[in-house]
This record gives C-alpha cells, sequence and structure tokens, in this order.
C-alpha cells in the first residue's frame, strides 16, 4: 500500500527484495543449517527437520513468520556465532550479479528520496552483497543485525531510526519480501508498505511513485 502523503525516505529490506537468487538463498540456509547441526553433534538431515519443527512450532504460536536468527537462538544457538558462520562460510560473489535495471531504478529513487537498507544480515556479508549487485553509495545509511544483534521486527530499533533520522512514518515507505518480519511492524506504526518479492515487482515501483 502506498501512502498519500508526500514520501521523504524508502527503507529496502536487502535479500530477496534487492536481488533474488535462489542458490544464494539456499546456501544461506544450509550454512544454518550446519551450524545448527555443529551445535547439537548431530547430522544435517536431523539438523534440517529439527529447524522446520521449530519454525512450525513458533508460527503457531506466534501466529506470523519468524527469522532464521529467532529459530536459531530457540535452539540454543547465538545470533552472533550463526553470523560468524555466515561470514567464513557464505560466497556471494560467487551467486550475484549486478542487474543494471535494479541500479538505474535506484539511481532514479535516489534523486527524489532518502534511501536506507534495513536487513537482518551482517555488516560483512551486505557489505560484499552490494557492492556484488553495484549498490554502492546509494543509501543514506544501512542497518544491519549485528549494530545491536536485535533482528527485525524490533520496535525499539524503528523508533531509533526514526529519532535518528527525522523521518516521520507516514512519510516512510517500507519495502520487504516478507511481510511479518520486513513489513508488519512499520505498518502498524502508520507507514505505507510494499510487499516485493521478485526484481520484476521492484521494477514497478518508480511508476507506482509517480502515479502518487
Amino acid at each position: 500500500m502506498i501512502a498519500p502523503a508526500p514520501l521523504q525516505g524508502i527503507v529496502f529490506d536487502l535479500d530477496g527484495t534487492l536481488y533474488s537468487n535462489e542458490p544464494f538463498s539456499a546456501s544461506l540456509q544450509a550454512a544454518a543449517v550446519d551450524y545448527i547441526a555443529a551445535l547439537k553433534g548431530i547430522g544435517t538431515s536431523e539438523a534440517a527437520q529439527l529447524m522446520a519443527a521449530t519454525r512450525q512450532r513458533l508460527y503457531l504460536e506466534q501466529k506470523r513468520e519468524q527469522p532464521l536468527s529467532v529459530v536459531c537462538t530457540e535452539l540454543d544457538g547465538t545470533i552472533e556465532l550463526l553470523h560468524r558462520h555466515f561470514q567464513e562460510t557464505l560466497q556471494p560473489e560467487a551467486f550475484l550479479q549486478r542487474d543494471d535495471r535494479v541500479i538505474t531504478l535506484l539511481q532514479l529513487l535516489a534523486q527524489k528520496y532518502s534511501l536506507y537498507i534495513y536487513t537482518n544480515n551482517n555488516r560483512v556479508l551486505t557489505t560484499r552483497i552490494i557492492r556484488q549487485l553495484g549498490l554502492e553509495a546509494l543509501f543514506c545509511r544501512i542497518i544491519t543485525i549485528d549494530e545491536s544483534w536485535r533482528g527485525k521486527p524490533d520496535l525499539q530499533m524503528l523508533l531509533n531510526f526514526f529519532d535518528q533520522t527525522g523521518l516521520i512514518p507516514g512519510q516512510t515507505l517500507f519495502v520487504g519480501d516478507r511481510y511479518d518480519i520486513d513489513l508488519r511492524l512499520p505498518e502498524q506504526l502508520g507507514c505505507p508498505v510494499l510487499l516485493c518479492q521478485s526484481v520484476e515487482q521492484l521494477l514497478t515501483l518508480e511508476q507506482m511513485l509517480l502515479r502518487l
């Protein structure tokens, strides 16, 4: 949903929003499984089943999707060690390629709006991904999970964001690929939100904003 008030800023999720790559996403999930397998001293197949069952239980209890970090901490892992494992094992450069259409879109949007990234990824991998995608220097600020080790959704992190940037919710659009994790809380604060689950959907954003 796009707000009728003039927008001042756009906050993008990163993974699955500014790019979509199933093999890289699968490698991230596999790395999380490896982390839990080593933590629990079990095989990867058993770890994958344990994580799936935990995710399903949390969904039934909370009535909403939970991020990977919550699944891992529920299984006695820590967000810090999970992301250290990601940094040591994941290779976004082997999977991701720049898309000039996305670069052009963000360059055009940056002429009118303040652009931000708010991601549950860590700073090291986020920097590598953005560099690989050719999106450097387009964002006013990039918020990563290791700034506080508090992943989305998190009310205090959002309130801090608005306090630090001077933006107001009604004039700040949030764009993400997972409603429960990226968009539900901003929407509750009065932000316009846009569910975007493919690059093709992302590329319609400029035209949607032009119609305001």
